[in-house]
């Protein structure tokens, strides 16, 4: 399975901005955006003319490296959310934030997406019940995910509850004492506060 394996902090500072991909050093002084807020390269520091293109790729890369999705994906969530019904964009976001290793780092039982996406690959979540063990996942309406019960103690569930301090978002309530998870209802746009312009992301596919 293709995946990204270079360095997190390059991609943020490419970004501009902070993408929160490696958990709680995104918060200290030693987040390499904070030391280097500049692009990488030997050109990162040069100016560059932001033509409309250009913001429009930008957005995109954003989006796809927040969500931890590869070009080929990305797109075959575009072309999904482009045949249902509404807003092309907002439908988009709404299939990216349903994907189980979002889900599970919305909950805070994981520091990152990344680490999501890892604890959801060694079998640890089940989704009413059943065993899942693929990140891109899809949970929908009155989902139950839970932590496998020999899982809970493991030295990563530990430190994420002892650790969280973010807002879980309106669509999920999370159940502590019984590591659980419940989707009342797929997430709306206005809920979502991923910093993405996705009418931006909607002009690049759809030229």
């Amino acid at each position: 399975m293709a995946r990204y394996t270079g360095p997190d902090c390059k991609r943020c500072r490419r970004e501009k901005m902070k993408l929160f991909l490696k958990g709680s050093k995104c918060e200290t002084a030693k987040c390499p955006i904070e030391i280097r807020p500049y692009p990488p390269g030997e050109h990162g520091r040069g100016r560059t003319k932001d033509s409309e293109y250009l913001l429009q790729m930008r957005e995109k890369q954003k989006c796809a490296r927040i969500y931890g999705v590869l070009e080929k994906q990305f797109r075959g969530y575009y072309e999904e959310a482009n045949r249902k019904a509404g807003k092309t964009g907002e439908n988009l976001l709404r299939i990216l934030e349903t994907r189980l290793d979002n889900v599970v780092y919305r909950a805070g039982f994981a520091p990152s997406r990344d680490a999501a996406r890892q604890l959801v690959r060694h079998g640890h979540l089940t989704v009413n019940g059943h065993k899942v063990d693929i990140p891109s996942f899809r949970v929908s309406e009155n989902d139950i995910i839970e932590v496998r019960g020999k899982s809970r103690e493991l030295t990563p569930f530990i430190i994420a509850r002892e650790t969280f301090s973010g807002t879980v978002p309106a669509w999920l309530e999370v159940i502590s004492g019984a590591s659980r998870i419940l989707v009342h209802t797929l997430p709306a746009r206005q809920i979502i506060d991923t910093p993405v312009q996705e009418q931006l992301i909607v002009e690049l596919y759809s030229k």
